[in-house]
């Protein structure tokens, strides 16, 4: 073969990889995302780790040397003790399910959350090597601010969090974002042997009122009740102020 013929064939090698993914992408594959969250505050540090594929989710963080596991998948919450192997299933909030989006991230949306609370934009800068704009907002509650990339995924780098009753400063840096990855929709489901206390929504709400339901905290709660919090990120230590 030529030289010529060679280079002819790589790129039409190239042209039809370009064109399997544009087609992949217009028959809606699902996108995968990991990334870890660092969050520092008063509580200590947490290190909570987090992968999506469509609007699958799942999260582990270890608390007290407990690793608490939480997994949004279709109707269902999960979170559980991977150490005790005891946990709930919650049936979510029919708004929770409605807002699932297969083409975003379920997690990793504290941009959104924090412009929809009324912040403005305050400069642009290159943080972690990546040009940013930087969104804050001050009120009775306190002040959050917001690193976040200039493009169209708009991944939140730095969160900064100031919660005025308490005179508590919060701080949670994402990193290592990643997307593409293979994730097998196994991975979205409790492992064996976990013992789960199985309840409709509308039994948690009434419980909720009340009591801790199961022996993990409910983080993340907008992806159960179809609502988010008024702070940016559900992490022990770090949401725990925040209100449904």
């Amino acid at each position: 073969m030529t030289t010529r013929a060679v280079a002819w064939a790589g790129l039409a090698a190239a042209f039809g990889a370009l064109l399997a993914s544009f087609s992949a992408t217009a028959q809606g594959v699902e996108p995968t995302w990991y990334a870890q969250a660092i969050a520092r505050g008063d509580m200590g540090l947490n290190i909570t780790e987090f992968w999506s594929k469509g609007a699958k989710m799942r999260a582990e963080t270890v608390v007290a040397g407990h690793k608490v596991v939480t997994i949004v998948n279709g109707d269902t919450y999960y979170a559980y003790d991977s150490l005790t192997k005891r946990g709930v299933a919650i049936g979510r909030a029919p708004a929770a399910i409605a807002a699932d989006d297969p083409q975003r991230r379920p997690f990793g949306k504290e941009a959104q959350v924090l412009l929809r609370q009324g912040a403005e934009k305050v400069r642009e800068e290159v943080f972690l090597g990546r040009p940013c704009d930087v969104y804050r907002v001050t009120d009775r509650r306190g002040r959050r601010e917001i690193w976040v990339t200039r493009d169209a995924k708009q991944l939140p780098l730095r969160i900064q969090v100031y919660v005025r009753s308490r005179h508590r400063n919060q701080n949670t840096d994402y990193v290592n974002w990643l997307s593409g990855l293979s994730i097998s929709d196994r991975f979205f489901e409790p492992e064996a042997g976990i013992e789960l206390d199985r309840i409709g929504f509308a039994e948690y709400v009434v419980r909720a009122s009340t009591d801790l339901v199961g022996p993990v905290p409910v983080l993340y709660a907008d992806l159960l009740r179809g609502k988010r919090g008024e702070y940016p990120l559900d992490l022990p230590g770090i949401g725990d102020d925040a209100a449904d």
